[in-house]
């Protein structure tokens, strides 16, 4: 039996849509997912309410879902230290996440600073992360290409993976398809350099992708080892922060269904992930 960690990602479904989602039924849908078993739900942010209106009721959500009977743990993403402070203190969350972005452009419009200034604040994230006793994951955002001319190929993005692990300890690391331009040959290509040379690390695929161009990219992560993967119910969202037009995310139910018809077992409650696809239709408008 091979194992793989599924992350579902409402977050990121979320995120970018413009009409508010009441709290009631973000709720209602959370512990849906929370009964199919994933590894990990990417559940809110701790970021500015005007950066990311959908979000901003993340601490109301963590404090009305239900935890009872889930094995699954719970992962936000946070933009700052500010964001890191308050994400600490909520209980029931396990892992911090931050997006590092290795295009200049796009780390000045997701989270209004540098790389530079990026690096310094990804160190005290990792800082506040550990003495809480919780974990951090670092998305390399834009870690197959941007669409913007920032200076881009696999060193770039090497170098900085390799930064985060040996100066910061970092051991959580999803590569990050951002705006949907990875080629499979790039994705096969990054996995293939950093998972051999850095057993130590947990490397993931945050591959944005539409219904019609997923399974190529997945299936070369895969093949180059990487056995934890993001995606969301029905392939909603993207970031907001990137284009205005949201790429879509890796269709779960798609992969997981590919998965079991190959004898790869999820160990997912299959009857419940259909139905909360099937409750994913009346929560996005």
């Amino acid at each position: 039996m091979t194992e793989v960690k599924l992350i579902e990602c409402p977050r990121d479904a979320m995120q970018g849509i413009h009409p508010f989602i009441p709290t009631e039924v973000k709720v209602g849908y959370l512990n849906g997912l929370l009964r199919v078993g994933f590894d990990t739900i990417d559940i809110g942010s701790f970021v500015s309410p005007k950066a990311i209106p959908q979000l901003a009721d993340t601490a109301e959500v963590l404090s009305l879902i239900d935890l009872s009977g889930t094995k699954s743990k719970l992962l936000v993403i946070v933009a700052n230290e500010r964001g890191a402070e308050a994400a600490v203190k909520q209980e029931s969350v396990t892992y911090l996440g931050y997006p590092f972005s290795i295009s200049e452009t796009f780390q000045q419009r997701n989270t209004n600073t540098s790389i530079e200034g990026s690096w310094a604040r990804t160190a005290h994230i990792a800082e506040t992360t550990r003495k809480a006793g919780k974990e951090l994951v670092v998305y390399i955002s834009m870690a197959f290409g941007n669409p913007y001319g920032d200076p881009w190929n696999a060193d770039i993005a090497l170098q900085w993976t390799d930064r985060l692990v040996k100066e910061l300890g970092v051991r959580i690391i999803a590569l990050a398809d951002t705006v949907g331009v990875a080629q499979p040959h790039d994705v096969s290509a990054m996995f293939s350099a950093l998972i051999p040379a850095m057993p130590e690390v947990e490397f993931g695929a945050h591959l944005h992708a539409r219904q019609d161009n997923w399974k190529p990219k997945v299936d070369a992560a895969w093949q180059a080892g990487c056995r934890r993967f993001d995606g969301a119910l029905k392939g909603y969202g993207g970031c907001p922060m990137a284009e205005d037009d949201l790429v879509g995310n890796l269709a779960m139910e798609a992969f997981v269904y590919e998965l079991e018809q190959r004898g790869i077992r999820t160990g997912l409650d299959l009857e419940q992930l259909q139905r909360s696809v099937a409750q994913a239709a009346t929560v996005f408008p």
